[in-house]
C-alpha cells in the first residue's frame, strides 16, 4: 500500500480523531482538520501530537475551520505547501441536533445545513483543483444510515442535512471519475457509544414551542426514541470499526474501492434501501450512456 497524504476534516473527536489516528498507524500522512487549535481544541491537537510521537507516526494537525471558507482555503494551501499534494480527502465534520422539528428556527436548520453540507463544498473547492491537476485522487464521505434507513423522531435538521451531504456526495462522485478521483462513502449506523455526537447534540432555540411537543402528546418521546437506539445497539459496538473501514477503503487499489460501505451493528435498514438505489443509479447511467463515469478513469 502506497503512502497518502490524507486530510480529515472534524477530527479533534469522535469518528474523526479515531480514523486520524487509525490512518496514520497504517503508515500515511494524515493532516487532522480541528478548529479552534489554539483555544477551544488546543488539547486535541496535544493528544493528537503525542499519538503521534508515542506511535511513531506522521500525525499532524492543520486548522481547518470548515464553516470558514478563508480558514478551508488557508488550511488546504498549508497541506500542499508542505507535501506537494493531497491524495485524501476525508469529509467527516458533522453536528448533531435533537428536539421537535417545528422548535428549531430556520437559522438552525441553515447552521446545520451548513457543517454538515456546506463544509464539503468549502474543503472541495479548494482541494479538488490539485487533485485533478495529480489526475488521481479519493474522496471520502462520512454519511449517516439515518439518509435512508430508519429514521427516529426529534432528528430531522440532522437526518435532513445528512441526507443533502449523501445526495451532494453521490452527484460528485460522477462527476470526478474522468479526473480519474475516486468516491466511498462511509455509512455509519447510530453508534450512541464512543463519541460525543448525541451527548453534544444541539437542541431547539425556540424552548416554548419545544415544551408544547415534550409536556403534550409526545411526553416521553425523546427518552424512548434515544433509550430505543441504545437498546438496538450490540452491547460490543465499536464506533472504532468506522475508522477501520476508512483505512480499508484508503488501503485498496486504485478503481477496486467500494462506492459504500455500511457500518450499523443496529442494521436500521440503510444498506438495503442504498443498495437498491446505487442499483438504479448505475441503470440509469447505462440507459443514458454514460456507463464510464462509474468508474474512475486511469489518466497517465
Amino acid at each position: 500500500m502506497s503512502k497518502q497524504v490524507i486530510v480529515i476534516t472534524g477530527a479533534s473527536s469522535g469518528f474523526g480523531a479515531l480514523a486520524a489516528r487509525a490512518l496514520a498507524r497504517a503508515g500515511h500522512t494524515v493532516y487532522a482538520g480541528i478548529r479552534a487549535t489554539e483555544t477551544r481544541n488546543a488539547k486535541a491537537v496535544a493528544d493528537a501530537a503525542a499519538f503521534a510521537k508515542e506511535n511513531g507516526v506522521d500525525l499532524r494537525t492543520v486548522e481547518l475551520d470548515v464553516a470558514n471558507g478563508a480558514s478551508v482555503e488557508a488550511g488546504i494551501a498549508k497541506v500542499i505547501a508542505e507535501e506537494g499534494r493531497i491524495d485524501v480527502i476525508v469529509h467527516n465534520a458533522g453536528h448533531m441536533s435533537f428536539g421537535p422539528a417545528e422548535a428549531f428556527t430556520p437559522e438552525q436548520f441553515a447552521e446545520l445545513y451548513d457543517i454538515n453540507v456546506l463544509s464539503t463544498q468549502r474543503v472541495n473547492r479548494a482541494a479538488l483543483p490539485h487533485m485533478r491537476k495529480a489526475g488521481r485522487g479519493l474522496v471520502v464521505w462520512v454519511s449517516s444510515s439515518s439518509t435512508r434507513g430508519g429514521t427516529p423522531p426529534y432528528l430531522s435538521p440532522y437526518f435532513a442535512a445528512k441526507a443533502a451531504m449523501d445526495s451532494l456526495a453521490v452527484s460528485y462522485a460522477s462527476e470526478l471519475t474522468r479526473w480519474g478521483i475516486e468516491t466511498s462513502i462511509i455509512v455509519p449506523g447510530a453508534f450512541t457509544k464512543g463519541t460525543n455526537h448525541f451527548a453534544h447534540s444541539g437542541s431547539p432555540a425556540d424552548t416554548a414551542r419545544a415544551a408544547e411537543y415534550n409536556d403534550g402528546p409526545y411526553k416521553g418521546v425523546p427518552e424512548q426514541a434515544l433509550q430505543g437506539l441504545a437498546s438496538l445497539e450490540p452491547a460490543d459496538a465499536d464506533a472504532a470499526e468506522v475508522a477501520v473501514a476508512i483505512v480499508d477503503v484508503v488501503g485498496k487499489p486504485f478503481g477496486k474501492r467500494p462506492f459504500r460501505v455500511h457500518i450499523d451493528p443496529s442494521e436500521d435498514g440503510a444498506e438495503i434501501v442504498n443498495g437498491v438505489a446505487d442499483r438504479v443509479r448505475a441503470e440509469l447511467f447505462r440507459r443514458i450512456g454514460l456507463e464510464d463515469l462509474l468508474k474512475p478513469t486511469v489518466i497517465g
